[in-house]
């Protein structure tokens, strides 16, 4: 087999372990077997609609197992998967496409009038909706295996993450980079065979594709597809299925501990729950605790595949607040701006090095140089490390904002904000919230003589941004303090207008 990547699994899975179960949906259950034929079959689809090694194959739609088969069929062709974040507007999905010169897209039939209204200007040639349509091209495909050389240092994911200047940037991960995640996963989290995992954290993030799935279908556990998270279900699943791993954000989490089913549900079969997107308060770790259960939390980025710090079980409480130490396989550091080390309780920025971090961004070389330093990757976020070496996040130099697990920066929405005829300046920033840990507080100063109103302002938004990267609240101000350059003093404004 000259395939090394991803697209190489579902076939030396079928060869192992053939009859043991890869995914549940619903009521469908898909065998390693099972997963290699319709693997392979899509490719020969794909292959003869036009896609080629190097070409990349969108999907659009929430957790299912075609999203997992067509990552693997493009990973089979040497094509590139580009998950799209069902939560975008219209013109973000058209903006992706574009930027990434997607060729095919396949789409949940949600999404069939998002899909109809796209642009005729991108380089989409084949559309395949799941579903009836989906399931008629696989039987119509041949099974013959297919052996496309890939190596490690191929491309096989590019996964947008939100950038600083108001555009997203295509992170380029490579088979390689998929696969030391996947090893360091495994090395740190005690993932079995036997595992069954409740999937109901998005698979177009890179945690729950890169931190649960494709972890446990290395190792040959079965992962239980959710659409979408709901509490209620959540209970339901883990008693079905006997759920053995789990992955959410502190947000999740909290749902769950907070739902009336709490104290009596049976979470016997839980051994490991694994949380990231932002750090587990205390007194969550305390109320699982309860129920003899332990997080496992973590710190990455998109960049990273995205594993990068972890804690383990044992330091859960110990080192409560701390994202841990690196990965197995995995380098990191704080420093200065000048790269050298920090002292003990110094702040300074990230920086991690390691065969699972990315190559760069797609198609943007200079932003792709401005984030690395002697090989390092900039994450653009602070930290102190204490005297045991264990990392502790302090701020986000970059400004981002961390909604319920999804990453907002700011320039992005202040971008839109500008669009409106009534506003000159403004800066969103993020305000504490019970719910979501924190959400987008946007402070505008309107052009003179106008009248703003702030719900009008949010209306504005709909239909151009997701609607989790929309303010909850504005606040309209005479001026925002800036630098005598100009330069506006982020800072100030968090200060001023962050708590009330």
């Amino acid at each position: 087999m000259r395939n090394e990547g991803l697209g190489s699994w579902p076939a030396r899975r079928a060869r192992k372990t053939p009859q043991r179960t890869a995914l549940i949906h619903g009521d469908t259950s898909i065998t390693y077997a099972e997963l290699y034929e319709r693997t392979t079959r899509l490719a020969h689809a794909l292959r003869a609609s036009g896609v080629r090694r190097g070409d990349r194959v969108a999907y659009l739609g929430p957790n299912h197992p075609s999203y997992l088969e067509t990552l693997f069929a493009a990973g089979t062709l040497g094509a590139v998967f580009v998950p799209l974040n069902t939560r975008l507007a219209g013109p973000e999905i058209a903006y992706q496409l574009s930027d990434s010169g997607a060729k095919a897209l396949v789409y949940a039939p949600g999404f069939t009038g998002l899909v109809a209204g796209l642009p005729g200007d991108t380089d989409v040639r084949t559309y395949v909706e799941t579903g009836a349509e989906y399931e008629a091209l696989l039987a119509g495909a041949e099974p013959e295996p297919i052996d496309q050389p890939v190596t490690a240092d191929d491309t096989c994911i590019i996964m947008y993450t939100s950038g600083t200047t108001g555009r997203p940037k295509g992170a380029m991960l490579t088979h390689g980079n998929i696969i030391w995640n996947a090893v360091n996963v495994l090395v740190d989290q005690d993932v079995i065979a036997d595992e069954r995992a409740l999937v109901s954290a998005p698979l177009f993030h890179t945690a729950g594709l890169n931190m649960l799935t494709l972890p446990v279908l290395l190792k040959g556990g079965t992962c239980v597809l959710v659409e979408s998270f709901v509490p209620e279900a959540t209970f339901d699943l883990i008693e079905r299925h006997r759920i053995t791993f789990m992955f959410g954000v502190p947000t999740m989490f909290d749902q769950v501990a907070r739902h009336p089913r709490w104290a009596d549900a049976d979470l016997s079969s839980l051994r490991m729950l694994s949380c990231g997107g932002s750090p587990v308060p205390t007194p969550l770790i305390a109320k699982f605790q309860e129920r003899g259960l332990t997080f496992l939390q973590g710190y990455g980025m998109t960049e990273a595949a995205p594993g990068t710090l972890f804690l383990d079980a044992e330091h859960a409480v110990s080192k409560a607040g701390s994202a841990g130490v690196p990965h197995f396989f995995s380098d990191v550091r704080v420093v200065r701006p000048d790269m050298t080390p920090v002292d003990v309780d110094e702040p300074g920025e990230v920086v991690v090095r390691g065969p699972h971090v990315m190559p760069g961004y797609w198609g943007l070389p200079e932003e792709t140089a401005a984030v690395f330093a002697d090989g390092w990757f900039r994450s653009g976020d602070a930290a102190r490390v204490d005297e045991d070496g264990y990392v502790f996040i302090v701020d986000r130099i970059k400004d981002m904002i961390i909604s319920g697990g999804e990453n907002i920066y700011p320039a992005e929405i202040e971008d839109q904000l500008l669009a409106h005829p009534d506003i000159v300046e403004c800066a969103v920033i993020g305000v504490p919230d019970d719910k979501w840990g924190e959400v987008p507080r946007a402070v505008v100063v309107p052009r003179e003589g106008a009248a703003l109103d702030a719900d009008e302002v949010l209306a504005s938004l709909a239909g151009r941004l997701a609607k989790y990267k929309i303010p909850k609240s504005v606040v309209i101000a005479e001026e925002l303090p800036r630098t005598a350059s100009g330069k506006l003093l982020k800072a100030r404004v968090r200060k001023r207008y962050g708590n009330s």
